[in-house]
């Protein structure tokens, strides 16, 4: 019924069968079974059928062979004309030349033309059309995934920031990409990125270099000029990869690492210029003072000149000058009242010895006591080891040791100067030293807001630069007020944003201390519902559970803060959840005896499902109505859903092979069919009813079968009795009518054996009655007796005298009424109609049998009317034989009417 949805618009292929597919080879060849073109059928004489073989070869065969054969040669004039080779697909009726033309469509949009076309058309050329499509469109999305990963290459080309990892993943992404018209334009953008790469391993190889020499400069004993020629140079390749494209790859700690060490090493190189420049003043000095005239030196002024120089660095070259110049304060004339510094110094040690010499009354002592030499001891090796807040603490205890009237030796005093002026040198130094660092604190200050540090860490950094600024101020010296201005305000501005930002995490501490209370006040309020009875466990159970969920996602809040909410959420927590808990306990043991009301439940019981439903609706109405903790919920429902699980399966496995047994019973009843209708053809009335019998009892024997197969089994069995039957009914009537000729045979032979009775002639020479009766097959035994005596009746007749053949006669013309009027009343019994001479008789006959029905009741009519009451048969085959046995002449219209009523009788009876 589906076939127009296959026909091309110009009404199917030509010489196909109706109603095939345009396209389908099964159009081009007879159908299975049928004869081939110009083969005469199956018991068709052949010479009947060469003439229409001769017109099929020259008819429609014929024309379909030449319009293939023009559309082949079409087809050859295409070449890889893409256009044509569509125009031709579509219109082409033969389904192997448009696959051939096919071949040459490779164009997407005349590709997705030819496919529209031939979707429902042509299922070979469809296909091929959909694989080039799809191919094309495989095509193009990797076309656009290049481009995608080409534009991802070139913008990391264009990117400042190039790192290994992106490149990585950029080759990952191009790997699982198949675009071989962009591997060009790609493998030069991967050639660029990769020498970026390759210069940033060696722009930082360099930097790692570069700050391994200037870190081993510190450690090299070199002169001034040479040490800052190195740094210079060092400086100037460090200035040059700063600048250099890729010089965003260095890393930031070996810059700053680099930037720290070229500090120290250009404080270093300063304070060796200083000490050096420092050395030739003295030197300088030294020499000028010895080309004076010893007359003109004085030593004071040589003394005060001498510490006004610059102070030199604490080395050999410093203590060769320094002898150089106690050699020329030797050298000058000492005045008198003053001896020598030798004698000075000895001095005391005589006086001391004379002093005890006098006894203990005149003994007074002189110069500083031991613990004053210790202290400018402990300040001197603190200098030597650059500890100026030590030095500067013991040069305090000096002073306040002076002040308290010690009186020190000359010596204790030139020692104790020299000592504070070597304090006051190291102490101009560190101030120096201490602004140089201040400056470098100040840049790494001002630098914070750049590097986007974590809050937490940006406030600990800012600290840390004020703490060591303090430590400077200790150190160092006060600074400036330029300098802590500047700092002050870098650190106010760098600290900013963390600032701000612990500003914001107090309000959101104080918010979140708000939301806090708020379920608090929540959770009493929920209390108060309890306590009401105006809510329920459901709803209790989904509020504990928003509010603990609530309160774990609460947030940060001040410590003192959380703790006293802490303590009001918890009481009124477990003031919600004591009842809640005993709630719950109860519906756990609900659960449970589910479980096992569920666990005791039949699997072969037929209401087994109707029971496992109804438990689930039960367990849903108390999950709904009241749900448990989670754990507790899964744990349950997985032992729920394993019993129930459990009980399908036995239930499953007891319906297999309940569904075995049913197959089984499926295939017993499917033999009975089979052996019924295989008995179709050899069926005869005597076999017939006990096949039918023995059938019947099997098949009412054998069990159930599959509930969708029950008809379609009922169906052939019922199909396979009625065929039976059927063939029992053709075998019955087939016998009637065979025993209703011989019985007209034997009835004729009566006729004519009384029509020569009635004729009066004699019996005609050579006539043997006996042997002709003999000669006829015997039927049924009441009608063959029946026929028996009437023959012998009529040939005693025909052989006795004359008065018995004219007594005869007589019977036989008295008995032709009453033998019509029998035969009008079969014939309406029968339903058989007699003819249109007959009618009034007919239907004055039919009044008289209706008349004798309304009088006689029922029973008496159901023999006369032409209905199938029951005593029908029985009562039509008694009336035939009385007809047969009716001695009576007949003509041939009789006769005729007599054999009519006699077959559909056998018919009827059978």
């Amino acid at each position: 019924m589906f076939e127009f949805l296959f026909k091309r618009p110009n009404g199917g292929k030509p010489g196909g069968k109706p109603g095939s597919k345009p396209g389908d080879k099964s159009g081009d060849k007879p159908a299975a079974g049928a004869p081939a073109a110009g083969t005469p059928a199956a018991g068709t004489p052949a010479g009947k059928s060469a003439a229409p073989a001769k017109t099929s070869a020259a008819g429609p065969g014929g024309a379909h062979a030449s319009q293939r054969a023009l559309q082949a040669e079409k087809l050859g004039r295409i070449g890889g004309d893409e256009a044509a080779a569509v125009e031709f697909i579509l219109q082409c009726e033969f389904s192997e030349l448009r696959l051939a033309a096919a071949e040459f469509v490779h164009s997407p949009a005349l590709v997705e033309r030819v496919h529209t076309a031939m979707r429902n058309t042509d299922r070979r050329v469809a296909k091929l059309m959909q694989g080039r499509l799809d191919a094309h469109r495989h095509r193009e999305a990797e076309h656009r995934r290049g481009e995608a990963a080409l534009a991802h290459a070139r913008a990391l080309q264009a990117d400042a920031l190039l790192t290994p990892n992106h490149v990585a993943e950029l080759d990952r992404e191009w790997s699982v990409i198949s675009a071989p018209e962009l591997q060009d334009d790609f493998q030069a953008v991967r050639a660029a990125l990769g020498a970026r790469l390759e210069a940033q391993v060696q722009l930082q190889r360099a930097m790692i270099d570069r700050l391994a020499a200037l870190r081993r400069l510190g450690a090299e004993n070199l002169s001034a000029a040479e040490l800052a020629g190195r740094v210079e140079v060092l400086a100037q390749e460090q200035a040059q990869a700063l600048q250099a494209p890729e010089h965003a790859a260095l890393p930031r700690g070996l810059v700053n690492e680099f930037g720290v060490e070229h500090q120290k090493l250009l404080a270093s190189l300063q304070e060796r210029e200083a000490g050096q420049a420092a050395l030739a003043a003295r030197g300088a000095f030294l020499d000028a003072q010895a080309a004076t005239p010893v007359a003109e030196l004085n030593g004071d002024a040589l003394r005060r000149e001498w510490k006004a120089l610059p102070p030199a660095p604490q080395d050999e070259g410093a203590g060769e000058l320094q002898r150089r110049f106690d050699a020329l304060l030797a050298s000058l004339p000492q005045p008198e009242g003053r001896k020598p510094k030798e004698a000075r110094e000895h001095k005391p040690a005589k006086e001391a010895a004379q002093a005890a010499a006098a006894g203990p009354e005149r003994a007074r002592p002189r110069g500083a006591d031991q613990h004053f030499i210790d202290t400018m001891e402990a300040m001197e090796a603190a200098l030597q080891q650059g500890s100026l807040g030590t030095a500067a603490e013991l040069d305090k205890a000096l002073k306040d040791a002076k002040d308290k009237g010690m009186r020190l030796t000359p010596a204790q005093s030139d020692r104790l100067a020299h000592v504070r002026a070597e304090l006051k040198r190291l102490s101009d130094w560190a101030r120096w030293g201490g602004n140089v660092s201040r400056e470098e604190l100040i840049k790494g200050v001002e630098a914070l807001p750049t590097q986007n540090l974590p809050m937490a860490e940006l406030a600990k950094k800012v600290g840390s630069m004020r703490d060591r600024w303090k430590a400077l101020d200790s150190l160092s010296g006060a600074a400036p007020k330029s300098l802590w201005e500047r700092f002050d305000a870098a650190c106010t501005a760098a600290y900013a944003p963390a600032a701000a930002h612990f500003r914001h995490l107090a309000d959101e501490r104080h918010a979140n201390a708000a939301r806090g209370q708020a379920l608090v006040e929540e959770a009493n309020a929920e209390i108060a519902r309890l306590q009401d009875g105006s809510t329920d466990w459901k709803h209790l159970a989904s509020a504990v559970q928003r509010l603990r969920l609530a309160w774990s996602h609460l947030g940060a809040i001040d410590r003192k803060e959380k703790k006293r909410l802490d303590g009001l959420f918890s009481e009124a927590l477990n003031v919600l959840q004591a009842p809640l808990e005993a709630q719950r306990k109860d519906e756990m043991g609900e659960r449970e005896r589910i479980i096992e009301e569920a666990a005791a439940i039949d699997p072969h019981d037929r209401h087994a499902l109707d029971a496992m439903r109804a438990l689930q609706a039960r367990w849903q109405e108390h999950a709904r109505a009241l749900p448990l903790e989670r754990k507790a919920e899964q744990a349950l429902w997985q032992r729920f859903r394993a019993v129930c699980d459990e009980v399908f399966q036995r239930r499953k496995e007891s319906m297999h092979e309940a569904d075995i047994e049913r197959r089984a019973h499926e295939a017993a009843k499917e033999a009975i069919s089979a052996r019924l209708e295989a008995a179709v053809a050899d069926v005869t009335p005597a076999t017939a009813g006990k096949l039918l019998r023995d059938a019947q009892a099997e098949w009412q024997a054998i069990g159930p079968v599959p509930r969708a197969h029950e008809a379609r089994v009922e169906k052939r069995y019922h199909a396979a009795v009625a065929a039976v039957q059927h063939g029992l009914d053709q075998a019955r009537r087939a016998a009637g009518v065979a025993q209703a000729g011989k019985l007209r045979d034997k009835l004729r032979l009566v006729q004519e054996l009384e029509q020569a009775v009635a004729s009066g002639e004699a019996s005609p020479a050579g006539q043997d009655w006996e042997r002709r009766w003999s000669a006829l097959p015997a039927v049924d035994a009441g009608l063959d007796t029946a026929l028996r005596a009437r023959f012998a009746a009529a040939l005693g007749a025909l052989e006795g005298d004359a008065g018995t053949r004219g007594a005869y006669a007589d019977l036989l013309a008295r008995n032709r009424d009453t033998l019509l009027h029998d035969l009008l009343r079969l014939e309406i019994g029968a339903g058989i109609d007699s003819g249109p001479e007959f009618a009034r008789e007919r239907l004055k006959l039919q009044v008289e049998v209706l008349q004798s029905s309304l009088g006689g009741g029922n029973g008496a009519a159901n023999g006369q009317r032409g209905g199938k009451g029951a005593g029908k048969d029985g009562d039509a085959a008694a009336r035939l034989r009385a007809l047969y046995a009716l001695p009576a002449l007949m003509d041939a219209r009789t006769v005729s009417r007599i054999d009519q009523l006699s077959v559909r009788l056998a018919k009827e009876m059978a």
